[in-house]
């Protein structure tokens, strides 16, 4: 599909890849609609790029579904909003496990099921959901990170099915560690057993990738991750095996300490 000329709806833009997304997809002549929680931070990006914002905040179902209706006509959705949400789930409250879910999975499914209905209608569109090579391996004390992602993955690659024939495209794109602008950057910690990180144009490549060519699936990681994470999702005894003698814990405590506040 191509961008230039489309509407697309862009989620998680204040934080992590989005405003690098959000710089490629304006250079690329897509009418940007931006969404996120915080209007001093929505505004400066909607001067640079001429785009519409939305504000929502995505654990708040109602918010969704207004945010929807407000972004009707959109051709494009790139769900990219996450929460981190690092850490065991025995140190989790009820509330903040019903958040990750919320955010991670079910907004971008509702967004996808209310917003999918024009397009189909229209026979032209495409859903891009950024998910994470967690999903497809699981690590400690990423469980409800991993949970979430793993569902957004099973709901992005069963969703095309569904829309299969209808015009519509549905891809999944998965990065592995972000350098810059991802988690090891916001926290200051360094990578587990010295993995390498990608770069985040990287990902935005893989994003549009994806949407132009109507890809089901783009990982984007080091050779050695990518394998690493297929070994792991088809051996997941062993690979937590090899977890624990990596010993990654000191890393994953940093981690975990610094995102405790973003549940």
């Amino acid at each position: 599909m191509h961008i230039a000329g489309t509407t697309v709806l862009l989620t998680g833009v204040t934080g992590g890849i989005g405003g690098a997304l959000a710089a490629e997809l304006s250079a690329r002549g897509a009418d940007l609609v931006l969404t996120g929680r915080r209007r001093e931070a929505l505004d400066p990006l909607a001067e640079r790029f001429g785009a519409r914002t939305i504000l929502a905040d995505l654990a708040d179902p109602d918010d969704v579904q207004r945010l929807a209706a407000e972004a009707a006509g959109t051709q494009i959705l790139i769900a990219n909003a996450a929460l981190p949400s690092s850490g065991d789930v025995l140190d989790y409250t009820p509330e903040q496990i019903d958040r990750s879910i919320a955010v991670n999975l079910r907004a971008p499914a509702m967004l996808a099921r209310l917003l999918a209905e024009d397009m189909v209608a229209a026979g032209r569109g495409h859903i891009c959901f950024v998910g994470s090579l967690s999903g497809m391996a699981a690590t400690k004390s990423s469980s409800m990170y991993t949970a979430t992602k793993f569902g957004l993955r099973g709901f992005s690659l069963s969703f095309r099915q569904d829309l299969h024939g209808t015009g519509v495209g549905v891809s999944i794109v998965q990065p592995g560690f972000v350098r810059e602008l991802g988690m090891f950057a916001n926290t200051g910690s360094s990578t587990p057993g010295g993995v390498r990180t990608v770069a985040p144009e990287r990902v935005v490549k893989g994003v549009l990738r994806a949407i132009e060519r109507d890809v089901a699936e783009i990982n984007v990681a080091p050779l050695e991750l990518k394998f690493l994470t297929k070994i792991a999702s088809q051996f997941p005894g062993f690979a937590e095996r090899m977890q624990r003698l990596a010993a990654p814990d000191r890393t994953m405590k940093v981690i975990v300490e610094a995102q405790r506040t973003s549940r």
